[in-house]
């Protein structure tokens, strides 16, 4: 019996956000030798490195990223590895017009950089598709900690944080669902259309555990304390809604794959 050889880049066990929303992502993604694939807001590069790895030497991965900081870490950590993944600062947002088609596009974790027309953005990523090609996207979905944002709402009522309230309701309602992915997927055309949904609970502890755990601050967190102009009172309604996680938690992610085809030109002709 032939035993597959481990693969040397596997999907990082110890990133507890970005590698269960890459699980999510390859359980939809048809991955084969020799495809080439554009992947998009690719952070350090999970999953790209895991990517390129299955496509092998006779496949390609362009993995891009706004951040230059991001794109330097990944390259570092590929160094000499890999020679057909590429690591470039580029916003997926405004692809340059000579890039050429890919067999897959994909995008852990891209939806929520897509502000502020996210249509558009996906719009942009079809156009990059060969037809017969597969586009699949991952995003926390609407339903992502609603406890926890249902308590911010409620204590900033409580605290006569009214412009804050009101910068904090525009987030909440600017939130994509897995209903709003797949509109956007059908109003361009694309077939076997898929979104689905995964649940995934974050723990953590109170107070500062919660105030500094790696998913939180420098994340989701960020779009309360965005609310205030004053941050020393952002900090404080924080510290306050730290002291009794106990009102909500768990907390529950909800991890949206999208996945949807490109008409093939044989069938674009005979509709």
């Amino acid at each position: 019996m032939n035993i597959s050889p481990a693969p040397r880049w596997p999907l990082p066990k110890h990133d507890y956000w970005s590698t269960p929303f890459a699980e999510s992502l390859l359980q939809h993604l048809d991955l084969r030798p020799s495809l080439k694939i554009l992947d998009v807001a690719s952070g350090h590069g999970i999953p790209a490195f895991y990517l390129a790895e299955q496509v092998g030497s006779s496949g390609e991965v362009l993995a891009i990223d706004v951040s230059a900081g991001q794109v330097a870490r990944a390259r570092a950590i590929q160094g000499s590895q890999l020679p057909w993944l590429r690591f470039e600062c580029m916003d997926m947002r405004s692809l340059p017009p000579d890039l050429p088609t890919f067999d897959r596009v994909t995008g852990n974790l891209s939806v929520m950089f897509f502000r502020p027309n996210r249509s558009e953005a996906v719009r942009g990523l079809v156009k990059q598709l060969a037809p017969g090609g597969q586009l699949v996207l991952t995003f926390p979905s609407y339903g992502t900690f609603d406890s926890l944002w249902q308590l911010v709402d409620q204590t900033m009522i409580h605290q006569g944080l009214i412009k804050e309230r009101e910068q904090f309701q525009d987030y909440l309602k600017e939130r994509p669902s897995a209903q709003d992915g797949q509109r956007w997927f059908e109003e361009l055309g694309l077939e076997r259309i898929e979104a689905m949904e995964y649940p995934l609970e974050v723990a953590t502890g109170p107070g500062h555990e919660f105030l500094h755990h790696p998913l939180l601050r420098g994340g989701f967190l960020e779009d309360v304390y965005e609310c205030f102009k004053d941050q020393s009172l952002a900090d404080r309604f924080m510290t306050d809604i730290a002291q009794d996680i106990a009102r909500f938690t768990p907390l529950i992610a909800q991890r949206c794959v999208l996945s949807g085809w490109k008409r093939t030109a044989t069938a674009d002709c005979e509709g």
